[in-house]
C-alpha cells in the first residue's frame, strides 16, 4: 500500500464517480419539448419562459403568486366520510387516498383559503390536479361549499380555480350529489351580492365544468387550457365528424363566447384585481372592516352527504 493506492486512487474514483441527479432538476415543456431548468420555471410562475405554455401548477404555489405577499389563512373544512361506498378496483380506494395524501401533502384536492388582493379581502378557492386529477368527491364539495358559507358570513368576493377532470368515480352518487350542492352555494353568494369570479385552468372537465365551474359572474381562462365536458375523442367517436382546430381549446371558447377573456398567468392578479373593484363599486376598506361570524350550516344543501352511522363507519 503506498500514496498512489490510498489517496490517488480514490480522488480519482470520486471525480469519476456518477453524481445523483434530481429527477425534476429539468422539465420538458409539452409544446415545444425543451428542457427548461426547475428553478427557472418556478420562478416564473410554473410558465415556460420561451414558449409561454402553461403548466400546472400546486394549489399552495398558486395561492402564494395570486395573494398579496403570498399570504393566505386556510379555512378549518369539515370531515367527511372515508370510502363509504367500500370502494376498489385496481386496489383499495382507502389505500389509494393514502397514497395522494402523502404524494400531493394535501388532505384533498381543493383548498380554500382567505387572503387579500390588492387590498381587497377575498375567498380563493383552489383545485389541485394533483390529488387523483382533481376529481370532486365528497370532500372536495364539502371544500368548496364551506368556502362559499365563509365568503358570504365575512363578506368576502370569491375567486375559484378550477382544475379537474371531473367527479370521482370512487364515491358514484355521493361524488355526483356534489354538482347540486356546490350549485345551491353559488346561487347563496349571488343572492347575498357577491362577486364570483372563475379562472378556469387545464384542464377543466367533466362534472364541474357542468356545475360552478360555469356560473360565475366573470369566467377566465388561461391561455391553451382545455375546457368542455366530454373529451374530444368521445365527441368525435359519437357524433363521426371532425372537430375543429383548436376545438375546447381556451381560445377557441372565447371566440365563441363560452370565456369571457384568455389571461396570462402573470396578468392575473392585476386583472381579477379590476374586476372586484368595479363589481363591488366600493373601496377595499369597506371590505376590511366588514364582521365574522360563524357559518351557519345550509340545511337546504344537505351538510352531511351521508348519514351520520355510514360517516362513523368510514
Amino acid at each position: 500500500m503506498n500514496w498512489i493506492t490510498n489517496y490517488v486512487r480514490p480522488k480519482i474514483s470520486s471525480l469519476l464517480a456518477t453524481r445523483e441527479v434530481p429527477e425534476n432538476l429539468w422539465i420538458k415543456c409539452p409544446e415545444t419539448g425543451e428542457m427548461v431548468f426547475h428553478k427557472d420555471l418556478e420562478a416564473n410562475q410554473w410558465v415556460v419562459p420561451s414558449s409561454g405554455f402553461h403548466m400546472r401548477i400546486r394549489a399552495r404555489d398558486r395561492l402564494k403568486t395570486f395573494l398579496d405577499d403570498g399570504e393566505f389563512e386556510t379555512i378549518e373544512l369539515p370531515k367527511v366520510a372515508v370510502d363509504p361506498l367500500k370502494f376498489r378496483d385496481s386496489k383499495r380506494y382507502v389505500d389509494r387516498l393514502k397514497e395522494y395524501k402523502a404524494k400531493a401533502e394535501m388532505d384533498d384536492a381543493v383548498i380554500a383559503a382567505r387572503g387579500a388582493l390588492e387590498g381587497v379581502p377575498v375567498m380563493a378557492i383552489v383545485q389541485d390536479f394533483a390529488f387523483m386529477g382533481g376529481s370532486l368527491g365528497m370532500a372536495a364539495g364539502e371544500a368548496i361549499i364551506r368556502g362559499f358559507e365563509t365568503a358570504i358570513a365575512e363578506r368576502r368576493p370569491v375567486v375559484l380555480f378550477a382544475a379537474s377532470g371531473g367527479a370521482r368515480m370512487q364515491e358514484g352518487i355521493l361524488s355526483l350529489m356534489q354538482l347540486p350542492r356546490t350549485t345551491v352555494a353559488v346561487e347563496m353568494l349571488k343572492e347575498a351580492g357577491l362577486p364570483y369570479i372563475v379562472v378556469l385552468t387545464n384542464p377543466t372537465a367533466g362534472g364541474v365544468s357542468a356545475s360552478y365551474a360555469m356560473l360565475g359572474d366573470v369566467h377566465i381562462a388561461e391561455p391553451g387550457a382545455v375546457i368542455g365536458f366530454a373529451g374530444a375523442r368521445v365527441i368525435e367517436q359519437t357524433i363521426r365528424e371532425k372537430l375543429p382546430e383548436g376545438f375546447q381549446r381556451a381560445e377557441y371558447l372565447m371566440a365563441h363566447g363560452m370565456v369571457d377573456m384568455v389571461v396570462h398567468r402573470h396578468e392575473l392578479r392585476p386583472t381579477i384585481a379590476n374586476l372586484l373593484k368595479l363589481l363591488t363599486k366600493q373601496p377595499a376598506e369597506a371590505f376590511a372592516a366588514a364582521s365574522y361570524s360563524e357559518p351557519e350550516p345550509v340545511e337546504a344543501m344537505g351538510s352531511e352527504a351521508v348519514p351520520q352511522e355510514q360517516q362513523a363507519a368510514g
